[in-house]
């Protein structure tokens, strides 16, 4: 038997890093593609098996399970006094269509390891704790994505939500009912402790700084646009170069200059052009319209809106220099988002109790902790992945990182657990 103050004093991993290990080969099974990765799209029939799985998992660890109206799982371990808000954590089990084995489902099953340490330990927190997974994380069939960690911190309402539908026309809510997840927990006015999520890094930081933890500060901003440009197709022949109003060419000077600003605005700024494609695609037609997609990411708010402006007027000075019309369109807007001192305190003096190499580091992604920093205090555990590769069939981690991560995790959810902070949202 230990307490929670032994545990935390304790220089030992303690958690079992072959049960972690098996449980997520396990759950990698259902829906394991031939190349080693996994495809399991949200509420799907293979969903529906990893969401039994788990389940089951939860109920032999002694916990009680419920179910809300967007699908989110909760398993329950009670603590002493039941008066206290949970200490969550989570992530979730949902793929992409050629994922891999540990993206959103380490979170999930270090979570469990967490609870299965403390049996065995025979540890009884202040608190109670909750292992949460979250409905439709990456949005590859239904979107947005962060659907239910969204629903849960009321970003999203629900009757919009059960009414979104996939490319087939099948609806969230019929796709809940068809699984049998459609539960009937209220969506929302849940007290949260402290919320916690582990999570393979998906970049390279980690594994270049030779790092085993990522002690994760916030997430950068996000806002992303869909851009149209029109010009004129015609002959590539007998029109002259200097006649022409090539909307390719403006897009390629639009492309340069999303990287060039990316560049100029370090550190934490990211620029992307995703997607390109181009009307009419005859090689002996000047393309006379390009469709291209900007996402723009920074950790700071001032800045991420001067790189905004700076590609707007370049996109202006472009389509008038070459003739061309065009069209901005916002698709997606995430403010930067710092996590709560108290829970980046709590991970960083967990990988130094542990004598864990650990560094600071920013969410250069979206993850379901970042809704629940709205709601509560919250924070991030990153561990490498091999060559920062994810969403990708042969992601890949070290048994011994994870391992790492989900006891950095044990020690910052038992910190909050027992009041070792105050819980305060950083500003």
């Amino acid at each position: 038997m230990h307490s929670p103050a032994s545990l935390l004093a304790a220089p030992a991993l303690h958690i079992n890093s072959q049960r972690l290990w098996q449980s997520l080969m396990d759950l990698a099974q259902l829906g394991a593609t031939a190349k080693g990765g996994v495809c399991r799209l949200a509420l799907t029939d293979l969903d529906r098996q990893a969401r039994d799985l788990f389940s089951q998992w939860c109920r032999e660890a002694g916990c009680t399970i419920s179910v809300d109206q967007v699908g989110n799982i909760f398993a329950r371990r009670p603590g002493s006094n039941p008066d206290l808000p949970p200490v969550m954590t989570g992530s979730h089990i949902d793929t992409q269509p050629t994922g891999g084995k540990f993206d959103g489902c380490f979170g999930v099953m270090a979570g469990l390891e967490v609870l299965r340490t403390l049996n065995d330990l025979g540890v009884v927190t202040a608190a109670p704790l909750e292992v949460v997974v979250w409905t439709n994380e990456e949005g590859s069939r239904f979107a947005p994505c962060m659907m239910g960690s969204g629903v849960f911190a009321e970003k999203f309402t629900l009757a919009e939500t059960l009414a979104k539908t996939d490319a087939d026309g099948i609806s969230v809510g019929a796709a809940l009912q068809a699984i049998g997840y459609a539960g009937s927990r209220p969506v929302s006015g849940h007290p949260v402790g402290a919320y916690f999520e582990a999570h393979i890094e998906q970049g390279p930081i980690l594994e270049d700084q030779a790092k085993t933890i990522g002690v994760v500060l916030g997430a950068l901003g996000q806002k992303w646009f869909d851009l149209s440009l029109k010009g004129v197709e015609a002959h590539a022949g007998p029109t002259p170069m200097h006649l022409r109003k090539d909307a390719l060419v403006g897009a390629a000077e639009i492309v340069g200059a999303v990287n060039r600003i990316a560049h100029a605005y370090q550190p934490h700024a990211c620029g992307t052009v995703g997607c390109l494609s181009l009307k009419p695609g005859s090689r002996n037609v000047i393309p006379g319209e390009v469709q291209m997609t900007l996402d723009f990411r920074h950790l700071d708010s001032t800045r991420l809106a001067g790189m905004i402006g700076e590609i707007e007027a370049v996109i202006a000075a472009s389509c008038e220099r070459h003739g061309l019309s065009w069209q901005l369109t916002p698709t997606a807007d995430f403010p930067p988002l710092y996590f709560a001192d108290a829970c980046v305190d709590a991970v960083r003096q967990a990988a130094a109790g542990l004598g864990l190499p650990h560094m600071d580091i920013v969410s250069g992604a979206g993850h379901d902790a970042i809704f629940i920093a709205e709601l509560a205090p919250a924070g991030m555990i990153f561990v490498p992945c091999e060559g920062g590769i994810s969403h990708n069939e042969i992601e890949n981690a070290k048994a011994e990182d994870l391992a790492a991560g989900c006891a950095v995790l044990l020690r910052a959810m038992l910190l909050a657990a027992e009041g070792a902070f105050s819980g305060q949202q950083a500003a």
